[in-house]
């Protein structure tokens, strides 16, 4: 392990030890690469998002690059095939609207014999559509829906598709339209489908007389007045990420930025609650990061940040009658040509006498100016919108981007069990010459100063009757793997990467690069019965693995 500089050693927790593998397999790997599909295309997000169906075998990934869905044949595993593509441009929907050139497929969903592809407007800011298939490829029907739809699914049923419209700004900030939740009634005949069957969840109610709950971020620049409370505020500033139904009746949507969730009653058609994630104290044992690129070495430390939980993939499942939230912690900033959020420690006034940092400093010897070397915290990017002391220009608190690790929560936010530092420690165990490295190419400590590994893709499934989440990090690459039976004891039981770090990334030889989706197949919906296989979409090699589970 290389060793670090004199300051960073100053301000380090050594990094000491091996993560714990309860839960490790005796012998072989839980995760086997059965074979993999390639799209050739090298960092143009050609393979994201990835949906299975059973009846056919077929898998259907995005592929935004080409704006459309690929479907491939996977009845064997070892050796997928495309068939067919899914081209959303030219269908005419019940509106009366055709579907544009430049319109961009984000996400697909399958129930049934239905395949409904959430497609993004050329112009993001004006709203999508939802296209609906058969699963011979014929499009069937289309409905209008909210501004750049993100994410799209089924409720159990499949009676109900639920659409998570995320309403990004234009680049100038000049255009911002508002988050919501569309709900389309499909009722399993989806070329039946007409505009009236869509209802629309807002958050209209917050810009109103509802409080809006402590933890919530809303921020960025109003198109109005610019003051807190002007109509229209919230509604715009959230943004839904991604959406899980849990049943017939409810679902749980990510507020990736505003680091929140919210939840939908679909029977009215209502947004009934927006719930805080919190911070993850980077000062507390067990939740050290390495916060620099620029320290020399590996170096797993706790500092005086928080850190915002901020996931985009997640995944719930129930444990003795209450249902939970799996998280995987990426990390978002508003970044925009009007206006950006994002700063580095080195480039803020802190304030010298912050309640947070002055102990800190202290006790370490440190002055602020000691904390923003690039070896320190300089490098570490940080929210410039957050920890601002009031009616004054120093930060007194840092909040940086995401956890670094999954989490479980309670449908009331509140935290069941955190990874805390152990992601971070498994790759410097594992792969030490390549630790935090980014996804376009190979390096040494590439990310730690912008959300390290940055988990991304989240899904879970039961093996022999214990439940385990599979989460993907989308810069070093690979796939952790939890055993989450026992939500507040879940372990870790390994960290499986199909990349290789000899190759050059952009070569075939480099493997898989950027998993971004995440699909479990139950044994009894594999194609090898009796088998259940993992299925990873990376965006940056564009290519589409399956795995075989041993678990």
């Amino acid at each position: 392990m290389r060793k670090t500089t004199a300051v960073a050693a100053a301000l380090s927790v050594a990094l000491t030890g091996t993560a714990a593998h309860a839960g490790e397999r005796a012998d072989g790997a839980p995760l086997a690469p059965l074979g993999t599909y390639s799209t050739g295309a090298f960092d143009q997000a050609a393979a994201e998002i990835v949906a299975h169906d059973p009846r056919t075998q077929r898998l259907y990934v995005v592929n935004a690059l080409a704006a459309t869905v690929e479907v491939l044949d996977i009845s064997d595993p070892a050796a997928p095939v495309k068939l067919f593509d899914l081209v959303a441009p030219g269908v005419r929907a019940a509106d009366g609207s055709v579907v544009e050139e430049g319109a961009v497929a984000n996400s697909v969903a399958v129930h049934g014999d239905t395949v409904a592809v959430a497609v993004e407007a050329a112009d993001k800011t004006d709203p999508g559509w939802v296209v609906f298939y058969d699963t011979r490829g014929n499009a069937l029907n289309a409905v209008r829906v909210g501004a750049l739809p993100d994410m799209a699914t089924f409720t159990p049923d499949g009676r109900l598709l639920l659409v998570a419209n995320e309403g990004e700004p234009n680049d100038d900030y000049t255009v911002d339209p508002e988050g919501s939740v569309s709900i389309v009634k499909v009722n399993r005949r989806p070329a039946a489908v007409t505009q009236r069957d869509v209802r629309t969840a807002d958050f209209r109610a917050w810009d109103g007389d509802r409080e809006l709950p402590e933890g919530v971020r809303v921020f960025g620049p109003d198109l109005s007045t610019g003051e807190p409370g002007t109509p229209g505020r919230v509604a715009r500033s959230l943004e839904p990420e991604y959406i899980v139904a849990d049943t017939a009746y409810s679902a749980h949507v990510v507020l990736q930025e505003a680091n929140a969730f919210a939840v939908v009653d679909l029977r009215t058609a209502e947004v009934t609650d927006i719930v805080p994630f919190g911070v993850k104290d980077h000062l507390e044992p067990g939740n050290e990061l390495d916060p620099s690129n620029r320290d020399g070495g590996i170096d797993l430390r706790g500092v005086p940040v928080y850190g915002m939980y901020q996931p985009d993939g997640f995944d719930m499942y129930r444990h003795r009658g209450r249902s939970l939230l799996v998280t995987a912690n990426e990390g978002d900033v508003r970044d925009w040509d009007g206006y950006s959020e994002e700063a580095r420690v080195k480039d803020l006034e802190l304030c010298e006498d912050s309640p947070r940092l002055r102990p800190y400093l202290d006790a370490n010897g440190l002055t602020t100016a000691d904390l923003q070397r690039d070896e320190a915290l300089g490098r570490l990017t940080v929210s410039a919108a957050e920890g601002l002391r009031e009616g004054e220009d120093c930060h007194d608190e840092l909040y940086s981007f995401g956890g670094r690790s999954f989490s479980i929560f309670t449908t009331g936010g509140d935290l069941v069990f955190d990874s805390g530092s152990e992601f971070e420690r498994v790759i410097a165990e594992e792969n030490p010459d390549f630790f935090n490295s980014n996804h376009t190419e190979n390096q040494f400590d590439g990310r730690s100063d912008d959300k390290g590994p940055e988990p991304e893709g989240l899904t879970l499934g039961e093996v022999g009757g214990r439940v385990y989440a599979f989460i993907g990090l989308e810069r070093v690459g690979g796939i952790m793997i939890y055993d989450v039976t026992d939500p507040a004891g879940a372990s870790f039981v390994d960290y499986v990467n199909n990349r290789d770090f000899s190759a050059e990334p952009g070569t075939p030889e480099a493997l898989d690069l950027g998993p971004e989706g995440l699909t479990f197949i139950a044994a009894g919906d594999s194609p090898i019965p009796g088998t259940p296989l993992l299925a990873v979409a990376n965006e940056v090699s564009g290519t589409t693995t399956l795995f075989r589970v041993d678990l």
